[in-house]
């Protein structure tokens, strides 16, 4: 994994009883180098950080643009109102990140085979993005927004679904006797992803 800043880091002495990198307010390229520490208000442009290890990294009000984390490792990885914008992010393991304080949003990214198994993501927003075959099984996504995303064979298995909206999303299928869909919103054109165990044909 190649990402070091060319500016100094400090150390967070007080509030963990091991000395800590913390990095704040910097802008990270291509070339430069992450340290595992805790980033924030912290920038990453066209980053490469695929198969590599961000294990235990704390990522806070960042922002990540064009970058390529497929298949990044997650193990107690924090992130805390994290947006990413058109990047790369096959086979990511969610459901391994840390569960406090868990929130971030995707533009235009490519989560195929992604896992979000068991993840409590309320309100989180997934805009023009490909999410097929990504695993959404018993997660809490209340109040979660679908726009215009790609969900061909994803997982929905006793996933939490009220007040959804997937009006403008497609290639979804939802069984709702499996998953709790009270209040979520769908489109005419996709009312047949509700209904696809029923093997019937639906003309439009």
């Amino acid at each position: 994994m190649a990402l070091a800043s060319k500016s100094g880091y400090r150390t967070k002495q007080q509030r963990k009883p091991m000395q800590e990198i913390y990095i704040q307010d910097q802008t990270f390229n291509q070339n430069d180098t992450l340290v595992k520490g805790e980033y924030e208000s912290c920038i990453f442009n066209g980053c490469n950080v695929a198969d590599g290890d961000l294990s235990e990294f704390s990522f806070i009000d960042c922002t990540f643009n064009g970058c390529n984390l497929s298949l990044a490792k997650l193990h107690k990885t924090a992130f805390r109102d994290v947006k990413f914008i058109n990047c790369k992010m096959l086979g990511m393991r969610f459901n391994a990140c840390t569960e406090f304080g868990l929130s971030f949003s995707f533009d235009n990214c490519l989560l195929d085979h992604s896992s979000f198994y068991k993840t409590k993501i309320k309100k989180t927003v997934f805009k023009h993005s490909q999410l097929q075959e990504t695993d959404f099984a018993e997660a809490d996504l209340t109040s979660c927004i679908f726009d215009n995303c790609n969900l061909a064979r994803a997982i929905f298995d006793q996933t939490m679904l009220e007040k959804a909206d997937f009006r403008t999303s497609y290639h979804y299928s939802i069984d709702p006797e499996k998953n709790r869909i009270k209040k979520a919103r769908f489109s005419v054109l996709g009312i047949s992803g509700l209904l696809d165990k029923y093997d019937i044909d639906i003309e439009r």
